[in-house]
């Protein structure tokens, strides 16, 4: 994706607020050899933007002075009630460089898989993206999951996936091979026999009596 940033003279708080008044959003970019850059983005092209989620987890170009670089999202600042956006992070890419990226993960298959099919248990996914190393070429907009193996007792671990080409899982403190997708069975409601009704064992020894 692409998109276009322009470079931006002024900074400090009544200049950002000058600016999104004029239909803009205030930004930075910063990371390799050179100087944080600001800039400013068009509000609305930005917002549509944002609403994609390869503009969150890809490698980005950016237009700015009538050159293109290769860019990521690393924060957005909205404002608390409004459909605004206050403010905007990118860092420059270096192409011989890895990268840490946080990649959504894309689940399918878990109607067919014999855990709901046949079981009726419950799937759920424990983490919704991985975070990951790789080259920036390698970065994937996405990782494919499939759950159509999963069985009653049992959960898909990080182990359990297949990675793109050249990117591997960053693991974060002790565990080694975190669970991504638990399976829950189906809670079982026994059913108690209802009691024998005294009141017609009396009823009938009454009749017996004149």
């Amino acid at each position: 994706m692409n998109f276009v940033a322009f470079e931006r003279a002024k900074q400090g708080t009544g200049a950002s607020r000058r600016l999104r008044i004029s239909g803009k959003t205030p930004g930075i970019v910063y990371g390799g050899s050179a100087e944080p850059q600001l800039i400013e983005v068009d509000h609305n092209a930005l917002w549509h933007a944002l609403k994609k989620e390869a503009f969150h987890s890809s490698v980005l170009d950016m237009e700015l002075n009538g050159k293109t670089s290769k860019v990521l999202l690393r924060d957005v600042q909205y404002h608390p009630f409004k459909q605004l956006v206050l403010h905007i992070d990118f860092q420059r890419v270096d192409e011989k460089t890895k990268l840490h990226m946080k990649v959504p993960l894309h689940f399918s298959g878990a109607e067919e898989s014999p855990a709901v099919k046949v079981d009726k248990c419950m799937v759920n996914p424990v983490v919704n993206e991985l975070d990951v190393s790789c080259m920036p070429s390698d970065l994937p907009e996405f990782i494919a999951v499939d759950l159509s193996k999963l069985e009653k007792g049992s959960s898909l671990h990080l182990k359990d996936i297949k990675l793109p080409k050249g990117v591997s899982a960053v693991i974060r403190g002790n565990k080694q091979n975190p669970v991504l997708v638990s399976v829950v069975a189906p809670v079982v409601v026994v059913e108690t026999p209802a009691e024998a009704a005294p009141a017609a064992d009396a009823k009938g020894k009454g009749k017996g009596k004149k």
